[in-house]
């Protein structure tokens, strides 16, 4: 009798047990874990079938309002990307001109000062440009995903003096908008913290496709997740990110060196 309530017990609470593994687990950023409700009708298994209801509205709530937060940032970055191009750059362009008129009605010994003014401003321009070209990718709205990492990748190589190879897959499936954002800002950050803090000589930037899912890697061989800014909110941005798309982002230490940056985008029922 006594062996015979043990298991009756033991059936009963397992869920409850299961349940108060999967709290003590649970990460907003890694979605989808779900108690398994086991056996019949009992306590333990509608608190689990309730726990289960609760995680699917909050998974919902968190991922409206991700959305909306990320749009958000997106469309800020646009006008301030705009407001910098439109106005800021403008009037550098106007005092470009206008310092290049100067020089030509200038004494001589005057226009080697003002022809490094204009120099200074040039290079003004030039990294205005830049910003504004980070802030809103316009080659990913033209020339899609591929094509915008590439710009991006060489631009930040030549600037950084880090060489960044690419191995982009001819077979590359279609994407939506927001995947494809998702992608480019994931490369962004990532690229962006080898330069800052990986003190690598060199990274790699892939992009191909792996059964069911589109797969982005960064790589490079400097000193790993050791001390680095793994903890950062742009590795917590990247992780929020992806779990927009429902992807899956991973970032571990490479052996014997390095650090390795994979998101498994997956794709729908067609492939696309």
């Amino acid at each position: 009798m006594i062996v015979a309530n043990l298991l009756l017990t033991r059936r009963i609470t397992a869920p409850l047990e299961e349940l108060v593994t999967l709290m003590r687990r649970v990460d907003p950023l890694r979605p989808g874990v779900r108690v398994t409700v086991r056996g019949g009708p009992s306590e333990a298994a509608e608190l689990a079938r309730a726990f289960n209801e609760m995680l699917d509205r909050l998974e919902d709530e968190r991922e409206e309002s991700t959305r909306r937060a990320l749009n958000a940032q997106e469309s800020e970055r646009l006008r301030v990307a705009q407001e910098l191009h439109d106005e800021v750059g403008q009037n550098l362009t106007a005092a470009l001109l206008q310092l290049a008129r100067i020089r030509k009605n200038a004494p001589e010994e005057l226009r080697a000062e003002l022809t490094e003014a204009a120099e200074t401003v040039r290079e003004n321009l030039d990294d205005l440009r830049r910003i504004a070209q980070r802030l809103r990718p316009q080659a990913l709205d033209e020339l899609g995903l591929a094509s915008a990492l590439g710009h991006f990748s060489d631009r930040l190589s030549e600037q950084t003096g880090l060489p960044i190879e690419r191995r982009f897959a001819h077979d590359l499936p279609v994407l939506g908008y927001e995947e494809e954002l998702v992608i480019y800002r994931v490369a962004q950050e990532a690229l962006t913290n080898v330069v800052r803090h990986a003190q690598a000589s060199r990274a790699e930037l892939i992009l191909e496709r792996a059964h069911d899912t589109f797969v982005l890697r960064v790589t490079d061989d400097g000193r790993g997740l050791a001390g680095s800014s793994a903890g950062t909110g742009g590795i917590r941005g990247m992780h929020e990110r992806a779990a927009l798309i429902h992807a899956d982002l991973r970032i571990a230490t490479r052996e014997p060196r390095g650090t390795e940056v994979a998101l498994h985008v997956p794709l729908g029922a067609d492939g696309q």
